[in-house]
C-alpha cells in the first residue's frame, strides 16, 4: 500500500513537471514569434517611411543635395535606396552595419565611399532578409542607386565567394563602383563561415 502510494506521488510530480516544462516551452515559443513578428514589423514600417522621404526628396523641384559626409552621417541615418529590378529588391540605406541598422535596411559599410561620392561603395544586408534575393544575381544585372543627388545605374561584372576576413574586395577605387556584400551560404543554419559579394561598376 505504501509502495503503490509513493508511485502515486512520483507520477503526480512526473506529470506536474513535465506539464510545466510543457507551458514553459510554450510561452518561450510565443514570445520568439512575438519577437520575429514584431522586429519584422519595425523593418517594414521604417522601410515605408524611408520610402516616403527618398520618393519626396528625390521629386523635389531642384533639390540636389550632395551626398553627407562620412564624418557627418550618423548611425542608421537614411543614405538612399537600393533596387534591383530583376530581383524585385527595393530597399533602404542606412549608415553603418550594427545589429539594430541591419534589423532595418541594408547598410553603408563605414570607410567606404558614400551613395553620390566616386570610389567603391559598400553596403551590406542580410541573406535571409533584404538580401535574400542576392542567391540569385546574374552578372549583367542593373543595380541603380537613389539618393538625393539622383540615379546611379551600375551593372554587376563579378561575383564571388570570399572568407570573412577578406576585406579586400572593399578597397578604394578610382572607378566608382558599388559592392554588396552578405553571408553565405544563404541556407546554412547559424553564424555563416563565408561571405557572398556582389561587386558592379557604374555605367
Amino acid at each position: 500500500m505504501i509502495q503503490a502510494t509513493e508511485q502515486r506521488r512520483l507520477g503526480a510530480r512526473r506529470h506536474a513537471f513535465l506539464c510545466w516544462t510543457w507551458n514553459f516551452l510554450f510561452l518561450i515559443g510565443v514570445l520568439a514569434v512575438a519577437y520575429v513578428a514584431f522586429v519584422l514589423l519595425h523593418a517594414r514600417n521604417f522601410q515605408e517611411v524611408a520610402n516616403t522621404t527618398l520618393d519626396g526628396q528625390m521629386n523635389a523641384q531642384g533639390l540636389r543635395k550632395a551626398a553627407p559626409s562620412r564624418f557627418v552621417a550618423k548611425q542608421r541615418s537614411l543614405l538612399g535606396r537600393i533596387a534591383i529590378p530583376r530581383l524585385g529588391i527595393l530597399v533602404a540605406i542606412v549608415e553603418g552595419t550594427t545589429s539594430s541598422a541591419l534589423e532595418v535596411g541594408v547598410g553603408h559599410i563605414e570607410g567606404t565611399a558614400l551613395p553620390g561620392e566616386p570610389g567603391n561603395i559598400g553596403i551590406a544586408g542580410h541573406r535571409d532578409t533584404f538580401f535574400r534575393g542576392l542567391k540569385d544575381i546574374q552578372l549583367g544585372d542593373e543595380i541603380r542607386l537613389e539618393a538625393e543627388g539622383g540615379t546611379s545605374h551600375y551593372r554587376v561584372d563579378t561575383v564571388q565567394i570570399v572568407a570573412p576576413s577578406d576585406t579586400s574586395v572593399l578597397a578604394p577605387s578610382s572607378a566608382s563602383a558599388i559592392t554588396l556584400v552578405t553571408c553565405y551560404p544563404f541556407h546554412f543554419i547559424g553564424a555563416a563561415p563565408q561571405r557572398f559579394v556582389v561587386h558592379a561598376h557604374l555605367e
